[in-house]
Parts: structure tokens; sequence; C-alpha cells
């Protein structure tokens, strides 16, 4: 198996309370998923009200983690569930509690890789990996409470689109080997850590919605889309106070790369 690392860039700016990159889990079932994490994971938040596509708006925190959470029946928009490394320090009764809060089991509590983990989809298709580390602190070094994981086809030129287009930064890379498919990465963009692992069998690609935090929108537009990324939309401030731009990158994910406006008068 081999390994590579290198160091991480610095750390941009982001909302109070929220990390460098959010998930956004864009649903037609966001009503019942708000009420899913609240009963399995203890997410506590605020439904902000109606969007931009006609469906609501809501932001929950777990742990140290923010979550985005929108759609609804009346959205319009393309449902994108994902899934997600979720660090909890007992792994059995989260996985019951997520069972017991309408998930399907995907896997029982194992043990492996230094962790104890299990797997339940949510009944919007969102797989939650709950996990703890076996030694030490139950969230591995440099995770958040909530982390995406992605299953890229090609998940080595993602990397490799990543780090130019957000500043990304090989935290490691295993390889079974040298030359072959990346079976796990993280990969550091401002404080967060992004996994990823080439998809295979049933870890098919699901493409995700990310809500990135940063310090100059235009400069990372332009560069998403020097790299490769596809505009949705240009650099343009928002009535909730946000600039926001988005734009969609060559694996099929979208990006919302955002910095909260100061209040007029700060």
């Amino acid at each position: 198996m081999t390994t590579s690392k290198a160091a991480s860039p610095a750390v941009s700016p982001a909302r109070q309370g929220f990390h460098t990159i959010t998930p956004y889990l864009a649903v037609k079932e966001a009503p019942q998923l708000i009420e899913f994490v609240k009963e399995a994971f203890g997410a506590s938040g605020t439904i902000y009200g109606i969007g931009s596509e006609g469906g609501i708006h809501s932001e929950y925190k777990i742990g140290d983690s923010m979550v985005m959470i929108g759609g609804g029946e009346a959205w319009r928009g393309t449902p994108m569930p994902t899934a997600l490394h979720l660090y909890v320090e007992d792994v059995d009764a989260v996985y019951q509690r997520a069972l017991d809060a309408g998930a399907s089991s995907m896997m029982g509590p194992i043990e492996d890789h230094g962790e104890r983990f299990a797997g339940a989809k949510d009944l919007s298709g969102n797989e939650w990996y709950i996990a703890k580390r076996l030694s030490g602190t139950h969230t591995d070094e440099g995770l958040h409470t909530v982390n995406i994981y992605l299953h890229p086809l090609g998940a080595a030129q993602m990397i490799e689109f990543l780090k130019p287009a957000f500043g990304a930064a090989e935290v490691a890379v295993y390889r079974l080997q040298p030359d072959g498919p990346v079976v796990h990465a993280k990969i550091k963009i401002g404080d967060s850590v992004l996994e990823m692992g080439e998809a295979h069998g049933p870890y098919q690609p699901m493409p995700t919605m990310f809500f990135l935090n940063v310090d100059d929108v235009a400069a990372w537009y332009q560069r998403a889309v020097a790299s490769g990324a596809t505009s949705i939309s240009e650099p343009a401030d928002q009535p909730y106070g946000d600039r926001v731009a988005g734009v969609t990158d060559p694996f099929g994910n979208t990006w919302y790369i955002a910095t909260h406006l100061p209040k007029i008068g700060s």
C-alpha cells in the first residue's frame, strides 16, 4: 500500500459556525430528512424558508459540523443525496437510533481499518457511515463530525482537478499498487477534509452539492472554471447575505462558492 502526503493550504475564512466545506443535502423529502437528523443524530438548527427554486432551506448542526438541507415537494431541482462519514462516540447507539428514525441498514457495526463503524441509508438516499476511532479521540485526526465521502469514476483525476480549482492538498492517498486506483484518500480544502475512493461494486458515484466558504468568491470561481469546471452562476450578492457563485465540476458535483457579506455599518 502506498501513501502520499502534502502540507495543507491556509484556511479560508468561513461563516461563523461553519467550516470551509458544508454538505448541502438537496432532496424532495426535506422536512422528513430534517426530522431524521434531529432524531438520529441530535441535530439542532433552523428552517429559513423558501429558496430560489421554490423549496425550503435549512441549516442544522451535528457535533462540530453544519449540514444544509433543502428541497421539499414544491422544489423544482434535482435531488442530490450523498455519502457522509459521521463520527460519534457510540456507534451502536447512533446506528440503532438511525434505524428507529426510519433509515435502512447498509451494514451492522463492525471493526476494521482502526474504526468501529456501521452504515445506514436514510429515506432520501443519503448514506451515513457512522464511525468511531478505536484509539485516541473518537474522530479521526483532521476530520470533523460530518465529512463528505465521494466515489467518483477517476478519483485520481478528481484529486488533480481539486488542486488548482480549490487549492486542495493531499493529506493521504492510498493505493493497493503504486499505479493502481485510489482506494482511499483524504484531501484538504481550507479547514475541511474531503474523503474519496474510486467507484467500485456497490460504491458508485453520488453527485454531491457542496457549500464552499471562501475569502474571495470571484477568485475561487475563476480558478475553478479555468481548471475545467462549468459555470452555473457568476458571482452575485444574494438577499440572504452571501456573495455566491456556482460551478459543476467534471465529475458531476455542484459547488456553491460563497462569502458571507458584512452587515452594513459593521
